[in-house]
């Protein structure tokens, strides 16, 4: 391991992202972690600024997580309490709630590097792929799990890492609950349909909960990555939980994505949040592929006639506003549901359905926005 003072910085200021205050924010990015410093004797130096709301015991969880990385040595803190009411002058040696990092320095926000996914992580994976959306219950899963079970019809080499640990649904919907076994200190992922599977969902008891704050979510992810024999790749499908969270964060740090799916319903209050996804995204210098609009309309069986459910034109509009291509439409049709429960995906249950026949289609947009030229 790099053990220079600049990668054990970045390896510090990745572990502190980690640490999340009672505002649900980390410690980096809102500033309250200063200064962050690295000497040749692996020696870290920063300043800690409290705010009015956060517990004594967040510095120790930072000089906690600081210790845990391999190179520190010893970890040195100047903590500055929060300015008392009415109090903002400097010479009382707080520093306001509202005062603002300085962001005239390289490393912008609270002078702290931004953590930077390591290139030889998961070396043998040519592509990674993200399938996002703003909000929950617009089908998400079920495209990432076409997704990769397209691509592996495809006679491609795929793996579909399952992030949203909150509601690890994909080994149901891909039809695969066994275990993974364990090869020393690595997992083995389970095959299903030719997709290579990893998800806290094949950890867990039936119907056991997962209770856990950010930094345990970040760990897991890191373990995912690090922790799980997938070998080499085509692709790896990654399934992110809904909205903008500690998940999204900590895999664009960990790891180089190629590009995300983002994932709507043609309802206003789907399009609106995935607009704040999409603006995350670029934030963190994330290329987004497209769009995928789900649940499109509903044919009746019985006359034929197509209802709008969920309103229409969302997905063009948006990406009309947003300059993303428009990947495509997949129709409100039950045998998506009933491929989601029975673990059959449609894209290979029922190919030539209306459902089957965009989500193929999904499948070869993304590979062509990618430059895949045999797509």
């Amino acid at each position: 391991m790099d053990r220079s003072p600049n990668q054990l910085l970045r390896r510090v200021a990745a572990a502190l992202a980690g640490v999340i205050a009672p505002d649900g924010e980390d410690v980096v990015s809102t500033g309250r972690v200063r200064n962050l410093e690295v000497d040749e004797d692996g020696v870290v130096r920063f300043r800690f600024v409290l705010q009015a709301a956060d517990p004594g015991p967040l510095v120790r969880q930072a000089r906690a997580v600081a210790e845990g990385v391999e190179g520190v040595t010893k970890v040195r803190i100047d903590v500055k309490l929060p300015a008392a009411q009415g109090q903002t002058g400097q010479g009382s040696g707080s520093v306001p709630t509202n005062a603002r990092p300085n962001r005239g320095t390289p490393f912008g926000p609270g002078n702290v590097p931004a953590p930077k996914p390591d290139p030889s992580v998961l070396p043998g994976v040519r592509r990674i792929i993200a399938v996002s959306s703003g909000k929950g219950g617009v089908g998400k899963s079920t495209v990432a799990v076409n997704l990769a079970a397209g691509l592996a019809a495809s006679g491609l080499r795929v793996g579909l890492m399952d992030a949203d640990i909150y509601g690890p649904n994909v080994p149901m919907m891909i039809g695969d609950q066994q275990r993974p076994k364990v090869n020393g200190e690595m997992l083995v992922p389970p095959v299903a349909y030719g997709v290579r599977l990893m998800s806290l969902g094949l950890l867990l008891d039936e119907g056991q909960a997962a209770i856990m704050r950010g930094p345990m979510i970040a760990g897991i992810l890191k373990q995912f990555v690090n922790q799980v024999e997938w070998g080499e790749l085509d692709y790896l499908v990654v399934d992110l939980p809904p909205g903008t969270g500690d998940a999204q964060l900590s895999l664009v740090q960990t790891v180089r994505v190629d590009g995300v799916v983002m994932v709507t319903t043609p309802q206003d209050v789907s399009t609106s949040d995935v607009r704040r996804a999409i603006s995350m995204f670029e934030r963190v210098e994330t290329p987004v592929l497209g769009l995928v609009e789900n649940m499109s309309g509903f044919t009746c069986p019985c006359c034929g006639t197509v209802y709008d459910l969920f309103g229409s034109g969302g997905g063009d509009k948006l990406s009309a506003d947003t300059g993303l291509p428009l990947l495509g439409r997949v129709p409100l049709e039950p045998a998506v549901r009933e491929g989601g429960d029975s673990g059959s995906p449609i894209v290979l249950s029922a190919p030539e359905s209306p459902s089957g026949t965009a989500l193929r289609g999904v499948v070869q947009a993304v590979r062509k926005t990618l430059g895949d030229q045999d797509a």
